[in-house]
């Protein structure tokens, strides 16, 4: 299967980085490297789809949910970013000796502010939560963090020239192009307007509740709704039609009663 996909890559000149067995059953991260957003969100698309159409010529089911199983880590898409000078290619999140700039608090002073707002990006459906409000490593916060998994953004440990954000909110299951989107929208919104970061946290942390992050998809939605952030940064017309489309989508779900409902809560009614 595996050697299937990497000629299937090589194919689509889709270039590899690492693939490794995660902490969940059947589980696999799978890094692409790093590059211009929007050609990494085409490649994050045709990957998906790449990796299904394989597994079945070989009988199995490749899937993107953000938490198929229960009782075990869900599936995320982590975005790392970095922001370069055009022409030179510096890193304007390391000065010349190698410090984190102005530029780069700003940033996650900006993802820190947008975070909770394009929540409903990040975590598309209702599934995601499964995921984000059952924690195996999966954050629901905006708080920053030096390689601390528990913080919703974590800074990796780096050489300057390879200083970034990671993004650990959005899930598998999320759009690549409105969540790659979404999050350099918010950190270019706090590099324009100069918004500083809360303290990055340390070691066991209690989530204040201005850094909280909605924890279903109906809850996502309505802050989306009430964003005037992302009316500036994405537009009303789009926000509107996304907001509609989700909202016909968890309609539909709750149309369903779970077997869990009929299990327990059929004898003590």
């Amino acid at each position: 299967f595996f050697n299937e996909v990497y000629e299937c890559m090589a194919a689509l000149g889709l270039p590899r980085d690492t693939f490794m067995h995660e902490m969940g059953v059947s589980q696999f991260e799978i890094n692409l490297l790093h590059g211009d957003p929007l050609l990494l969100a085409d490649q994050t698309f045709l990957f998906k789809h790449l990796l299904k159409e394989v597994a079945l010529k070989h009988g199995l089911t490749v899937v993107c949910m953000a938490k198929p199983l229960a009782h075990t880590a869900g599936s995320s898409m982590h975005i790392h970013q970095s922001v370069v000078e055009l022409g030179s290619g510096r890193n304007v999140f390391s000065d010349e000796a190698g410090q984190p700039t102005a530029t780069f608090r700003h940033f996650i002073g900006g993802q820190q502010a947008g975070m909770a707002d394009f929540t409903a990006l990040f975590a598309p459906n209702v599934n995601s939560y499964q995921r984000l409000c059952h924690p195996y490593a999966s954050p629901n916060n905006a708080c920053w963090s030096h390689d601390n998994r528990a913080a919703g953004l974590r800074i990796p440990a780096s050489s300057p020239v390879a200083r970034r954000v990671e993004n650990r909110l959005p899930g598998a299951d999320a759009n690549p192009y409105l969540a790659i989107a979404a999050s350099l929208a918010a950190g270019l919104y706090g590099i324009e307007n100069e918004l500083e970061p809360t303290a990055a946290i340390q070691g066991e942390f209690e989530v204040p509740d201005s850094l909280s992050l909605p924890c279903t998809l109906h809850a996502a939605l309505e802050r989306l709704k009430r964003s005037h952030l992302a009316i500036e940064l994405f537009g009303k017309e789009f926000i509107e039609g996304y907001i509609a489309s989700k909202t016909l989508e968890l309609t539909s779900f709750y149309d369903e009663i779970t077997p869990w409902e009929r299990r327990v809560l059929a004898a003590q009614a």
